[in-house]
């Protein structure tokens, strides 16, 4: 079963949604998923270097404590599934970039690790951001998560910054724009249903045995 997940690295629910997915496909462990985790740029325009994280916020929302009620809202949340929300870390509003850079070079594009890889490695990343503060749009940061997920960290930093994968990125943010997607994350089931935001493991599994049986009785 394909399963394609548009999401970014500086998007809370997208952590949440992980998460939940997660537990939705633990629940189905004959079921073969093809996971893919593909790019989404909420802040496409920010600056490589990102921007202080309280100045974005106010500039943007004229309150740099717009989402304080949100934010307690999902560090209840991910004290659930195991994810611990630091948001006072945060320090940087990254441009995320190279960070999907990082996640595709993962599954292989570059490096043919793999998709196990490639979910250990965007799972990392957003963990580095949300739980540590740290600046995920560093390239020295980038390289230590692929070294801590067992990669080659001189290779990564050459591939943050590939070309190509810059490229396969701007295409797969145009696919995701034909396919209608404007918010994240966006779960796409064999490219026939879509199910957004950080549903609850029984959203996705109500998905997955839809397609099951609609398999069976099409064999």
């Amino acid at each position: 079963m394909l399963v394609e997940v548009f999401s970014d690295t500086v998007c809370p629910w997208c952590y949440v949604g992980k998460r939940r997915f997660e537990q939705a496909a633990s629940a189905r462990p004959d079921l073969a998923i093809e996971l893919r985790w593909l790019p989404f740029e909420l802040n496409p325009d920010m600056p490589a270097g990102g921007a202080d994280r309280a100045q974005y916020l106010l500039a943007k929302f004229g309150n740099a404590d717009r989402f304080a009620e949100a934010q307690r809202t999902l560090r209840d949340i991910g004290a659930g599934i195991g994810i611990d929300f630091q948001f006072q870390r945060i320090a940087r509003m990254p441009n995320t970039r190279r960070s999907h850079a990082l996640i595709a070079w993962a599954a292989g594009a570059q490096g043919g690790h793999g998709a196990g890889v490639q979910s250990d490695v965007k799972d990392r990343v957003l963990r580095a951001y949300f739980s540590e503060g740290r600046d995920i749009g560093d390239p020295e940061v980038l390289a230590s998560i692929s070294a801590d997920a067992g990669l080659d960290p001189a290779a990564a930093r050459i591939a943050i910054d590939e070309p190509a994968l810059h490229e396969e990125i701007a295409s797969l943010e145009a696919r995701a724009q034909s396919w209608g997607i404007s918010g994240v994350p966006a779960f796409v089931f064999e490219r026939r249903y879509l199910v957004s935001g950080g549903q609850e493991p029984q959203v996705f599994l109500q998905v997955m045995d839809k397609l099951v049986a609609e398999r069976a009785a099409n064999a």
